[in-house]
């Protein structure tokens, strides 16, 4: 059976108690091995529908994340354009 999968054949017929079985540990995720299959196997759990949670795809999280940081950007230049303003005022007081 495991030659069969191994070769593209199909695993054990759905609804039976083998395919739960196996179903189960493939969506173990826990466990005291942490080697790169426990990590490849939390990684993918973002990306499947079994997920809990908001379902956001890495494109919208990539835009989002560059959109947060030009926000940023601008309200710093607004900041040292407010000080500047302000020094220039006061200079211009000071000279009155």
């Amino acid at each position: 059976m495991v030659l069969e999968m191994a070769l593209g054949g199909s695993g054990p017929q759905r609804g039976t108690a083998a395919a739960s079985a196996a179903n189960l540990r493939r969506r173990k995720t826990g466990g005291s091995g942490g080697g790169a299959g426990g990590a490849g196997g939390t990684m993918l759990q973002f990306y499947t529908d079994d997920s809990p949670g908001l379902k956001i795809s890495p494109n919208v999280v990539l835009v989002m994340s560059i959109g947060f940081i030009a926000f940023v950007a601008i309200l710093h230049v607004m900041g040292r354009r407010q000080i500047l303003v302000s020094y220039a005022v006061n200079v211009i007081k000071l000279q009155l």
